[in-house]
């Protein structure tokens, strides 16, 4: 398979059949799944190549592919363009469908979370803090000292508000709303067309990709986590540069399809 490392796991090759099958309804995390990690979010690099392989697999499997991210939907726009997907954002709470209409769901009060990241950055230079939608991030990947501190303050705010949850990622803590995951936005994606009815493969590597895994496994898809760590996941692959190796790989498989 290319450039796919032939080392992988059986259990890896069972979710890249079904990235190559026709009937695959493709779910894909952004940051460490599509693209590498950088220091900061706006400092990833999207390559020619990537936009090619997204925009062949959306032709192949019928429109049956989305982007689910902690990025807002707008910000997956400017990355991927000229591309429009279907996409959930900021973890569930934006998701926008193969329609083409973009829905938000209400955001809870971050009030008291708010000051205190604030507070936090404020007095330690190398901390910075993302807000979006229904969400706010705490970065701490050019201070990773500070991880103890920035976990204890952000739990502590969450106590004090009503309907938000903290979720601890690579190098960053997360406060979102309760109830809303990637989870969910696949749930509602599979619900309509033009996903309904065909296998779901969700692909991620942080623990807010978690919920996404657990939910593809139990109505009978698959999920696969990208690199090392813990993980519902019955699958796994290397690295994000494998996983668009695989992407490209599957963009010009012809199973299932009839020869030109």
């Amino acid at each position: 398979m290319g450039n796919i490392d032939p080392t992988m796991m059986t259990n890896e090759q069972e979710a890249l059949d079904l990235l190559a099958a026709p009937d695959c309804a493709l779910f894909l995390d952004f940051d460490g799944t599509l693209v590498d990690i950088a220091p900061r979010p706006d400092q990833v690099v999207v390559t020619p190549e990537l936009i090619a392989s997204l925009a062949a697999l959306q032709g192949r499997l019928d429109g049956r592919l989305a982007i689910v991210s902690g990025r807002p939907v707008a910000e997956l726009d400017r990355m991927l363009a000229p591309l429009v997907l279907p996409a959930a954002g900021v973890h569930g709470m934006e998701r926008r469908g193969f329609d083409g209409v973009l829905r938000q769901l209400p955001a809870p009060d971050f009030t008291a979370v708010r000051t205190q990241a604030h507070a936090l950055a404020a007095r330690h230079p190398g901390l910075w803090v993302e807000e979006k939608h229904g969400a706010l991030a705490l970065h701490y990947r050019q201070a990773p000292e500070l991880q103890a501190l920035c976990v204890e303050t952000m739990e502590a705010a969450v106590r004090t508000s009503l309907g938000l949850l903290l979720m601890e990622g690579k190098m960053i803590v997360e406060i979102k709303a309760a109830g809303v995951s990637k989870g969910t936005a696949i749930r509602d994606f599979l619900a309509e067309a033009p996903f309904a009815g065909h296998r779901a493969l969700f692909i991620g590597d942080d623990t807010t990709d978690e919920a996404g895994f657990d939910h593809v496994q139990r109505v009978g898809g698959i999920g696969l986590k990208v690199g090392p760590g813990p993980t519902v996941a019955s699958c796994r692959i290397a690295s994000s540069q494998a996983v668009r190796d695989a992407l490209a790989h599957a963009a010009t498989s012809t199973i299932g399809k009839d020869p030109a």
